[in-house]
């Protein structure tokens, strides 16, 4: 399928997820087309008038900014290769993310902010075509803007298509990486906060918690609407479990707080979510052509910050803290299900009378738990003052938040999988039914985490689970 770009409102999170996620190609609809071509041509006649500055047209980059270019001058340096900014190496960025800056990339084009050539922009949707993306690497990303990681980029289109003036910096200026990385976050939290919800009700209701703790008066007894969104989820998943002979007093606090926690997670997702909106729209380029109907003074293209997206670190570090959070619950009921007196259930859950030792679930969980709490830790502004580059003494944190959050969201898949068999034996031997809504959990749990009498590493299973779980959240 191909969607077609009529303008920058087109520029949704729905969309972004059909163009990144489903790999749907883009088309610029003819009218979009028009409205680059009349403000490249408004722009061409700008940049020959005498008394007009624009940053990195008609004067150098960087340190040469106080450069004035003549006409053959920026002619050239339009021309300039792109090879000695992707300087960056390590671990690429998933295809999805590099399609989603690609498909981000376009905002600033859409109602002719950049000023691009037309040519340009139409070989940039047309990246979205290819079944293939260009390597990004995640790390490195030290400069004060995304320059290193959109050179990666558009290597090979800088290389292969005529560029004229400002056409460069229209491709490697502004903040679309992060516009992605965003995105993407939100889109995966969505669906990741799902999975939690599931996978904590159902131990839950192995713990046979009472049904108060998740009672509809605390959603407005809290007064907040993300705590309320938990608890009407725990209530409605475990919905249909066994009524009678219930826990007969209070579970531990782990369980207590778990719609105040899912609640903290609810809330850093639609922030993120909010932001994602609202970034997908922004026009970052720097600089900044402003359209003839636009403009509320007599400059016609300014020199911006909006290469530098100050929230989306921000909002990823609140999903981070959340999750992490979230790991230490999983934890904590993973082992509490294991003892006795607190569980009111056989100790180890009969071990050895009704299977394998599962013990050691919970020390994983330790682990799991200890890297979430050092990738909890504030994003915040490195100092950059490197290359001789006198100007860009601030580099974006962007990328560094989204590793962080990377990390962290597989640690907390893989805690989930880790308390989900524990569940699961707990309401088995304890012969209670699995709520309606959790079946399918159930049977997913039972079927990936087997038990069996071979020699197979509990890990290796555990792994195999949290594979599972992600394929869902990435469908």
């Amino acid at each position: 399928m191909t969607l077609t770009i009529n303008s920058r409102e087109d520029l949704t999170l729905e969309a972004f997820c059909r163009v990144a996620w489903r790999s749907e190609a883009v088309e610029l609809s003819p009218t979009v087309l028009e409205k680059i071509e009349t403000s490249r041509r408004d722009f061409l006649e700008l940049i020959d008038q005498p008394d007009i500055t624009i940053y990195g047209v008609n004067t150098g980059y960087g340190q040469r900014a106080k450069e004035r270019l003549s006409r053959e001058g920026r002619q050239n340096q339009a021309t300039q290769p792109t090879h000695y900014r992707a300087t960056s190496w390590g671990d690429p960025l998933p295809q999805r993310v590099v399609r989603g800056i690609i498909f981000s990339r376009l905002a600033n084009f859409v109602d002719g902010h950049s000023a691009v050539s037309p040519e340009v922009a139409k070989a940039v949707a047309a990246m979205l075509a290819n079944a293939e993306q260009p390597y990004v690497p995640a790390r490195g990303q030290g400069g004060a803007g995304e320059i290193l990681s959109l050179s990666h980029l558009f290597l090979e289109l800088t290389a292969n298509t005529k560029l004229a003036e400002k056409d460069m910096l229209s491709l490697i200026n502004g903040s679309p990486a992060a516009t992605a990385l965003i995105a993407d976050a939100a889109l995966s939290a969505k669906a990741r906060i799902n999975v939690a919800c599931e996978v904590l009700a159902l131990a839950a209701e192995a713990f046979q918690v009472p049904r108060g703790h998740f009672a509809v008066e605390l959603e407005t007894y809290w007064n907040n609407p993300h705590d309320a969104w938990a608890l009407r989820n725990l209530r409605e998943l475990i919905e249909g479990g066994q009524d009678v002979a219930r826990r007969p007093y209070q579970a531990p606090v782990s369980i207590r707080i778990l719609p105040r926690i899912l609640g903290q997670a609810h809330l850093a997702m639609t922030n993120a979510e909010t932001l994602a909106r609202q970034s997908l729209l922004a026009i970052t380029d720097n600089p900044v052509v402003i359209p003839k109907h636009e403009r509320q003074t007599n400059e016609a293209v300014i020199s911006t910050g909006g290469y530098h997206n100050a929230q989306a670190p921000a909002a990823l570090d609140a999903m981070v803290a959340a999750y992490a959070n979230l790991i230490v619950l999983t934890g904590r009921i993973a082992a509490k299900l294991l003892d006795a007196p607190i569980s009111l259930m056989p100790q180890f859950l009969g071990y050895p009378e009704h299977g394998s030792y599962l013990g050691c679930l919970p020390m994983a969980i330790v682990g799991y738990e200890e890297e979430a709490r050092m990738l909890a830790q504030p994003t915040l502004l490195p100092g950059s003052e490197s290359g001789g580059f006198g100007q860009d003494d601030v580099a974006s944190p962007i990328f560094l938040a989204w590793t962080k959050f990377d990390r962290v969201s597989a640690l907390l898949e893989q805690s989930l999988a880790s308390l989900a068999p524990i569940a699961m034996r707990a309401l088995t031997i304890s012969n209670r039914p699995v709520p309606h809504r959790l079946q399918q959990l159930a049977s997913l749990v039972s079927e990936t985490f087997t038990e069996t009498s071979t020699a197979v590493p509990f890990g290796l299973e555990v792994h195999n689970l949290a594979e599972e779980f992600r394929d869902r959240i990435y469908k």
